[in-house]
């Protein structure tokens, strides 16, 4: 109706504005020929100049007021086409809402004009979830032709039986059954089928919750990102009165983490509902790990569910298994979470977790990497993956020493020297591989340090004064590297000077940063700068989100300048 009252807004406007200048133009003696349309062609093909007549002049000087009512008068003469044909979809819907049986469904589609595919995708989702729920059989509707007709409003065929089904082989039964079953177990094609992306989306608020949730789990599987599919799903399952259940809340941050989807209304709703159903749950751990890796795998950090779920290892720890508790541990690191209950958390489920427990020996590294994070290392940890016999055994891995295992392996090793208090045991090597890692920024990330070396250039005396890219040594590079005197003054990087600030900037982009609904840095971002402090610099974090190569150039050398500035002055 809405889109009716702007339609007869737009139309008498027009109407009227024709009309006043078509009257000025004529009165002017300007011919119409002349004049142009909307889109900006001449209009001499369908008005030629013409004598005036009496009658044309009674035409013009017709009040105004007539013609708006006049065209009033014409839509309101189509209203009643428009509702008749709103008030039979609106009764299909009906039937559809109130059928009780396969013929009750199927029945809705003869001698109606008014059916549409919209109507055709409700009545599949339903029989779909019928035979899910072992309702009805997929047998009993197969070869029906009203249903077939369905089938072909909605892009799909279903073959028909042959010359009956006691001459088909047990191979031909088969293959029809799994054909026809992609109704009840691929609800993607029912949907997608339908047309292109934009009009599969509009079609998910026809389907039931647990279906869009069969949906978004299947373009995970097929690793298809589809925007307009996603939001639509996100949207209707965000607005959803009905809870997700653990196993469904799984399966959407599950797709979310695989389709790298971010939306914080429907992380929001995962969440609530996974803390609702979380304490039923007293038999399976597996479903709790997925849930804990993909938030961590999202970047996605909710304070509430994170503490539900500590609480509910805790309490169930000993029906959970190993590597659900290594991803709670990675999660929370990844994420900057330490628990309001750390020293049980260290203490029972720390302890329960050995390294017989893994079968990779990269599976056992991130489990003592993430446990630096957190500060719940011990000696013994860092000791058993610095050694070189852990390298050996790391080496003969599938996969051996990868470019993320050398990088954490400098992390550790940097840990032990600088933060572990009183550490005795063994370190890398000076020749050994983890050193040899190649280290690069992603492109986007590259963008935003390109931007600043810009302003660096313009702020600093010359090129010696400043460094980008530096190797750290300890799992990361520096953005850029300069030093300065007490004074403020910088100073050149190819002199020694032992009482200089050194001062490292690190770029902070999209990536580095932990979303939903508590945000902050990362957990490796923390760690970066723990490592870089105790080495002797002070940090500088450059946020995406304060620092942007679309300012001008003067505007980023004002804010470094700031910020040398506020060091200087803290020293």
């Amino acid at each position: 109706m809405l889109g009716l009252q702007r339609f007869a807004g737009s139309f008498v406007s027009l109407l009227y504005r024709r009309a006043a200048y078509s009257s000025n133009v004529r009165a002017a003696g300007v011919p119409l020929a002349n004049t142009h349309t909307p889109g900006g062609q001449s209009d001499g093909d369908a008005v030629q100049p013409e004598a005036r007549t009496p009658a044309a002049e009674a035409v013009a000087r017709k009040p105004r007021g007539n013609m708006v009512a006049a065209a009033f008068e014409s839509l309101k003469n189509d209203n009643p086409k428009d509702e008749s044909k709103n008030l039979a979809s609106s009764k299909i819907d009906e039937r559809i809402i109130n059928a009780k049986t396969v013929n009750g469904l199927l029945s809705i589609t003869e001698s109606n004009n008014a059916f549409s595919r919209k109507h055709a995708l409700r009545i599949v989702s339903i029989l779909a979830e019928w035979s899910t729920l072992d309702r009805v059989k997929i047998s009993e509707f197969e070869n029906d032709t009203r249903f077939l007709r369905i089938c072909r409003m909605l892009g799909r065929t279903v073959p028909k039986s042959g010359n009956g089904g006691n001459s088909k082989t047990l191979s031909e039964n088969n293959g029809q059954a799994k054909r026809i079953s992609g109704f009840r177990t691929d609800d993607l094609n029912t949907v997608l089928g339908v047309a292109g992306d934009d009009e599969a989306a509009k079609l998910i608020a026809s389907i039931s919750l647990p279906q869009m949730v069969k949906v978004m789990s299947t373009l995970a599987q097929r690793k298809r990102r589809s925007t307009p599919l996603l939001r639509s799903l996100a949207f209707n399952i965000s607005s959803a009165s009905e809870a997700l259940d653990l196993k469904q809340s799984a399966d959407v941050l599950y797709a979310m983490s695989t389709l790298n989807f971010q939306d914080s209304v429907l992380g929001a709703k995962v969440c609530a509902d996974v803390q609702t159903a979380l304490p039923k749950n007293v038999e399976k751990s597996a479903v709790v790990g997925s849930i804990i890796t993909s938030l961590g795998i999202l970047r996605y950090r909710d304070l509430d569910i994170l503490e539900s779920l500590t609480q509910w290892l805790l309490k169930n720890s000993e029906i959970c298994r190993p590597q659900d508790l290594s991803a709670y541990f990675l999660t929370s690191a990844l994420l900057n979470f330490k628990s309001a209950q750390l020293e049980e958390v260290s203490n029972k489920l720390v302890k329960s977790i050995v390294r017989e427990d893994f079968t990779k020996q990269s599976e056992w590294l991130s489990f003592v990497w993430s446990l630096t994070m957190l500060g719940l290392v011990e000696h013994s940890h860092l000791a058993s993956v610095l050694s070189a016999d852990f390298l050996e055994k790391l080496q003969k891995d599938k996969a051996g020493i990868t470019a993320t295992s050398k990088m954490r392996l400098l992390n550790l090793n940097s840990y032990a020297q600088l933060l572990a208090t009183d550490y005795k045991g063994p370190l890398l090597s000076a020749d050994s591989p983890a050193y040899q890692v190649p280290m690069a920024h992603p492109k986007a990330k590259q963008v935003l340090v390109n931007g600043m070396l810009d302003a660096l250039k313009s702020l600093l005396p010359a090129s010696n004064h400043f460094q980008s890219a530096v190797d750290s040594k300890m799992g990361f590079l520096i953005d850029a590297v300069c030093h300065f005197d007490a004074n403020r003054n910088p100073l050149p990087l190819d002199k020694e000077n032992p009482k200089a600030i050194r001062v490292a900037l690190m770029i902070i982009d999209f990536h580095d940063i932990c979303h939903g609904t508590h945000r902050s840095g990362s957990g490796v971002t923390n760690l970066t700068f723990d490592l870089l402090e105790k080495s002797g610099y002070h940090v500088i974090p450059v946020p995406y989100n304060e620092f942007s190569t679309s300012d001008k150039l003067l505007k980023r050398v004002q804010y470094l300048e700031a910020k040398f500035k506020a060091i200087a002055s803290s020293k």
